[in-house]
């Protein structure tokens, strides 16, 4: 049995090995994921790039028991690095800043740029975003086996039945509860 890779591991990994991990990766545990929330970190951006942007991002699930499924959205976080305190940003209300909704969706029977085939994948195009973020069709993997804990997803826009589908990979760890939770901007289009 192999060592269960870190954040870590994948912060150091080219491209094509975060493309091998996709490839092979695992189903995402729901049950065990809706009501965490997990730290996010960029893997494709060059370090220019994250310092002008970002490195961490926050996201979280809930189990939408309405509708059956589950949701999520993205946190926009001060940038202090993976290992210092994690602070979201602020709006002027003093709530924290959110972006870029989604729901999980099964991948079963899709198709995905590159011939993905997968489990699930983040649908920003129902979410009920706004104009600049409902055009995520993300494809997630947990990244080892038995354990939704780390995760790695691969930006693939959707416009249409068209796919732009850039090399940039993401990963998020655990880190605790939910501790607050938000509707999308607009209702979501289930």
């Amino acid at each position: 049995m192999s060592t269960p890779l870190e954040l870590e591991d994948l912060m150091s990994m080219p491209g094509r090995r975060l493309r091998e991990i996709l490839e092979r990766g695992y189903a995402l545990d729901l049950d065990t994921m809706a009501g965490r929330q997990y730290l996010g970190v960029d893997l494709s951006l060059p370090a220019v790039g994250q310092k002008i942007l970002w490195q961490t991002f926050r996201t979280a699930f809930v189990r939408d028991e309405e509708r059956g499924d589950v949701r999520g959205w993205n946190v926009r976080m001060e940038q202090h690095g993976i290992h210092a305190p994690q602070v979201p940003m602020r709006d002027r209300k003093g709530d924290p800043r959110t972006f870029a909704h989604y729901r999980v969706r099964s991948a079963e029977g899709l198709r995905f740029p590159r011939g993905w085939k997968g489990t699930h994948y983040f649908d920003y195009t129902v979410a009920g975003n706004g104009p600049v973020d409902r055009w995520g069709y993300t494809p997630v993997v947990a990244v080892n086996a038995d354990s939704s804990d780390l995760v790695l997803g691969w930006e693939v826009f959707k416009f249409g039945r068209v796919f732009v589908a850039p090399p940039l990979f993401w990963a998020i760890r655990a880190d605790g509860p939910v501790d607050f939770v938000v509707d999308p901007p607009r209702p979501p289009r289930i």
